[in-house]
């Protein structure tokens, strides 16, 4: 998967933030293991020369289905909104090691549903990773080839439409859930977090698609309290995050969140699913003083723009910070990475 280049000024950001169903929010139906552990990084902290209890980590790596991690928590109200609707058929997409297709088919096969994904990918010779994982579930697998982020959202709404035609209730679902209804599940999470962890903190998140960042600002109702780290997925995080905050917070009949969106754009490094030196000190930084075992796409490029705020002074300890734990685990296991992590 490639990222699409920057939108123009006044360029339209693609297709619509807000995902199917209707203008009432669909229950939730139970799937992930709930709450997660947000636990005190005190010898990261002491690393990066933060005081004692200013650290955190949430750790949605730990939603429990199929390897967990943090879009079990949109597909929670996302297939709650298919069934609603009388779908047979969950139809999503994303790169090869996707983390999202492969949960999106683990909650399908959860909850009695077939599930058909759009990879933007040419198949590899070999499985490795989630693409592993991918085949145990069995999800229909469609290889696009490589596609940008809208274009993929194409290919996502054209496989639907082939499956209707086939006679079947297919349900779509945005690039990682992001839509107002996935959303929802990081507005809940928003005041699990609180409960958690005293004093308002920040919230630092990889942001890939948007929608869990958007989530948290909708439930904390200021823009303030999240920094998103833009990890080079999708080419308009800095309208698509408030928009589909705003959109969210209104589904909850919430007013929109307050304040300007935060994303650090400057930690993408070569590009969407490439790691780089940063991201490579921030996972050993992770592992080596909380054994919190991060991956090079999201939560390892996550965790380097929070070290690069600390660094800079934005991040100073006056206030608790809290490192969301998105998972992401699997890609580790694909052999680019393999030898990436390997030492000389």
């Amino acid at each position: 998967m490639t990222a699409d280049p920057p939108l123009p000024p006044g360029a339209t950001p693609g297709p619509p933030t807000e995902g199917p169903g209707t203008d009432r929010p669909p229950p939730r139906t139970p799937l992930a293991h709930l709450p997660t552990p947000a636990v005190p990084a005190d010898r990261l902290a002491a690393a990066l020369g933060l005081p004692e209890g200013s650290l955190w980590i949430k750790h949605d790596d730990l939603t429990g289905i199929a390897g967990g991690g943090n879009k079990v928590r949109k597909l929670e109200f996302l297939a709650s909104a298919a069934l609603a609707e009388g779908a047979d058929t969950l139809v999503t997409g994303g790169g090869r090691q996707s983390n999202h297709v492969r949960l999106t088919a683990a909650v399908a096969n959860r909850l009695g549903l077939a599930a058909t994904v759009v990879l933007a990918s040419d198949p590899p010779e070999r499985p490795t990773g989630n693409v592993v994982l991918d085949e145990v579930l069995g999800p229909e697998l469609v290889w696009a080839g490589d596609l940008g982020y809208y274009a993929l959202e194409d290919a996502i709404a054209a496989t639907a439409d082939r499956l209707a035609g086939e006679g079947r209730q297919p349900y779509r679902i945005h690039v990682g859930g992001a839509s107002a209804v996935g959303a929802l599940g990081y507005l809940h999470a928003a005041a699990e977090l609180d409960a958690q962890v005293p004093g308002e903190p920040l919230v630092v998140v990889a942001d890939g698609s948007g929608g869990t960042h958007a989530g948290l600002v909708a439930g904390f109702g200021d823009h303030a309290r999240v920094l998103g780290v833009d990890v080079g997925t999708r080419p308009d995080l800095d309208d698509a995050v408030p928009a589909m905050a705003a959109a969210t917070a209104a589904l909850a009949g919430r007013p929109a969140p307050a304040g300007d969106v935060q994303v650090d754009h400057d930690r993408v490094g070569p590009g969407y699913g490439a790691p780089s030196d940063a991201c490579r000190e921030a996972l050993d930084l992770a592992a080596r003083h909380e054994a919190a075992l991060l991956d090079p796409v999201y939560t390892g490029k996550g965790l380097a723009g929070l070290v690069a705020a600390v660094r800079d002074g934005r991040i100073d300890g006056t206030r608790p910070t809290v490192f969301l734990h998105t998972g992401g685990l699997p890609a580790l296991f694909s052999p680019r990475y393999a030898d990436w992590v390997r030492r000389p």
